[in-house]
């Protein structure tokens, strides 16, 4: 089972953990990452973040970056949900879920996962604070994160070309 959903709703991790090992007594590990809207960034209060996304092209993006997972390490499913609109301070936003028959393969699938998630998904989010809304950039940090899994974050078109 492989699948991405863009929604505004939150989820449960306990039932999406449950449905993607429903049926295959083959998974020995499942590694799960859990993103949630931070109470303070850049020492300032966030009340909210609000996260706007391209319908379509941004789960077809997503979907891609799943099927190289799944070509670079020994996955037997993978899940993504990622939500939408105003967020509260606390809130869940993202959830990555791996399952493979053992946990090292886990890992590094959900790691490299939320590192292409960071850096390259089509949302653009913006943080309400005290002192008034601003977007949030992306950090040097995450496309260094995105380039340890040899992938150039100016180049990652052919990456998920390659990928689809």
């Amino acid at each position: 089972m492989n699948s991405v959903s863009i929604q505004t709703e939150d989820f449960d991790l306990s039932a999406e953990t449950a449905a993607l090992r429903a049926g295959d007594g083959g998974i020995g590990a499942i590694v799960a990452f859990v993103g949630t809207v931070r109470e303070f960034s850049h020492d300032k209060n966030v009340s909210c973040m609000e996260l706007e996304h391209y319908p379509g092209m941004t789960e077809a993006s997503i979907e891609a970056m799943v099927v190289a997972a799944k070509q670079r390490f020994d996955i037997r499913a993978a899940r993504v949900i990622h939500r939408v609109g105003s967020l509260d301070a606390g809130a869940q936003i993202v959830l990555v879920l791996v399952a493979s028959a053992h946990r090292g393969q886990a890992f590094q699938a959900c790691e490299f996962l939320i590192d292409y998630l960071k850096t390259q998904a089509p949302f653009w989010k913006k943080e309400q604070t005290p002192e008034g809304a601003h977007w949030v950039d992306a950090k040097e940090a995450d496309d260094a994160a995105l380039a340890r899994w040899g992938i150039d974050a100016d180049n990652l078109g052919q990456a998920v070309e390659a990928a689809q």
